[in-house]
């Protein structure tokens, strides 16, 4: 399993709670017709600063086919309550309660 964490910071005139719909009805649609994706969890810091959303995929290939492909229209939906740009960071998962992995 692997992982990919976007963070960002909601602009100062947005409400984080607010875009979280924009995650839940824009976002997470185009996660769920994406090969290989598994979940996606998005969390707030609580100052409401920073925003951190998780992706889970069945391989790393996966995950960078999304990036390459759907990414690019996900920061365009995010641009309008985003300061600056989204980090990316990518992480093999070696443990999870979401589903059983085997490790080599």
């Amino acid at each position: 399993m692997f992982a990919r964490k976007v963070s960002i910071a909601p602009e100062k005139t947005t409400v984080p709670r607010h875009s979280s719909r924009r995650f839940e009805n824009e976002i997470v649609p185009l996660l769920r017709k994406q090969k290989g994706f598994l979940d996606e969890i998005t969390l707030l810091y609580p100052n409401g600063k920073e925003v951190h959303a998780f992706s889970l995929w069945e391989t790393a290939e996966h995950a960078e086919a999304y990036n390459r492909g759907t990414y690019p229209e996900v920061t365009k939906i995010l641009a309008s309550v985003v300061e600056g740009t989204p980090r990316v960071q990518t992480y093999e998962v070696l443990n999870s309660t979401i589903q059983r992995i085997s490790l080599p």
